[in-house]
């Protein structure tokens, strides 16, 4: 063997040796720490109590109708809102309709008594048509009134809101003979968010 490789083999060895002695004189001190996480998502369950608000036979123009029913909340998660949507379907029994029956059929208030303020009374509607009401989606838990006793707007988990309803077969001292016989089928669907 030559000298060039004698003196490439030394100096291989040599490097060989620093770092063998150098990684085996190194330590340091580990440790190691794991998290399990998990997401689980709430639940929003709204409850109406009793769920028919109002079943009534033989109405005449000038009746009204006075009902009181609870929306709950019996989900995990606070509700922020109620939308009240609405929608009816009429059954014309004689066949001789020239308006619509819900445009005679008015909601007078629809109060919500738990976020009344003394006399102050908190109504989510007041006096509309049932023809009316469904275009619009009032907030039925929103505190409409302004004030520090009683609720905040919204519905918290665990509790209920009181609600009262006044119908009215609006007499508009006109003939109403085509409605006789007829039915009303209203539909109040209570959208939670």
């Amino acid at each position: 063997m030559g000298i060039k490789k004698k003196l490439g083999m030394g100096i291989a060895s040599a490097a060989l040796g620093i770092s063998l002695v150098s990684g085996g004189t190194f330590a340091y001190f580990s440790d190691t720490a794991e998290a399990d996480n998990t997401f689980a998502a709430g639940t929003l369950d709204l409850s109406v109590d009793p769920e028919v608000i109002i079943n009534v036979d033989n109405l005449r123009p000038g009746d009204y109708e006075f009902r009181t029913f609870y929306l709950e909340n019996n989900g995990s998660l606070d509700i922020s809102e109620v939308l009240l949507n609405t929608s009816y379907e009429v059954t014309d029994a004689e066949g001789n309709n020239t308006d619509d029956f819900g445009k005679h059929i008015r909601v007078n208030f629809l109060e919500n008594y738990d976020k009344s303020e003394g006399d102050k009374y908190n109504d989510i509607i007041y006096s509309t048509t049932l023809y009316e009401l469904q275009n619009m989606a009032p907030d039925a838990v929103a505190k409409n009134v302004l004030g520090f006793e009683n609720e905040p707007g919204g519905l918290p988990t665990g509790s209920s809101d009181t609600m009262y309803v006044q119908f009215e077969f609006v007499d508009n001292g006109e003939s109403q003979n085509q409605f006789q016989g007829d039915e009303l089928k209203l539909n109040w669907s209570f959208e939670a968010r």
